[in-house]
């Protein structure tokens, strides 16, 4: 068995990719109410900032910075899984179980970076806003509902028509092999 290891940095930042089980799925878009009550209740009994998000139907990307003596993403996200699935499954949502009671919905793993410095911030957070045109599912950012650009052009972070255009040539958190 493969030993996962994990970096825990005490008020750190991170980003996070975490997906269903399965690729077609449409559930996390189809329940966002669902997902956001998750993700509220497990703020208030477990704090951290949400500094960028994105929800797609079967995936979501966020970077969260966690309070100062804290360093425990896992269980956040072991509480948000449990809690979006007890929901769904009460809503009437077939969620499956595996041999050891966890719900078939998720897969078992998620995607976890350390955020470094202010330049990875910016190139995972425009990686976060981009994603829904990168996946086909909207041509403009702004289009796509379910994204915290919205709140970046509220508090004017970026403009409405950030990415609008020329955006075969940003920058946006994946690795360019062309250099």
């Amino acid at each position: 068995m493969v030993n996962y290891r994990r970096n825990f940095v005490l008020g750190g930042t991170y980003f996070f990719t975490v997906t269903l089980r399965m690729r077609n799925s449409r559930q996390l878009v189809e329940s966002i109410n669902l997902l956001r009550m998750a993700f509220r209740k497990t703020r208030e009994a477990k704090p951290f900032r949400i500094d960028a998000m994105v929800v797609l139907p079967e995936h979501l990307h966020s970077i969260w910075t966690l309070p100062p003596d804290d360093s425990d993403y896992p269980g956040r996200w072991k509480a948000i899984k449990s809690i979006f699935t007890r929901e769904l499954e009460k809503s009437g949502v077939p969620v499956g179980k595996r041999k050891d009671g966890s719900a078939l919905i998720w897969q078992r793993r998620y995607w976890e970076h350390t955020i470094r410095d202010a330049d990875d911030l910016n190139r995972h957070t425009d990686y976060i806003h981009f994603n829904p045109v990168k996946h086909g599912l909207v041509e403009r950012v702004i289009d796509w509902p379910y994204s915290s650009f919205h709140r970046y052009v509220r508090q004017s972070l970026l403009p409405p028509n950030w990415a609008g255009e020329n955006f075969d040539d940003m920058k946006l958190g994946e690795p360019d092999f062309k250099s």
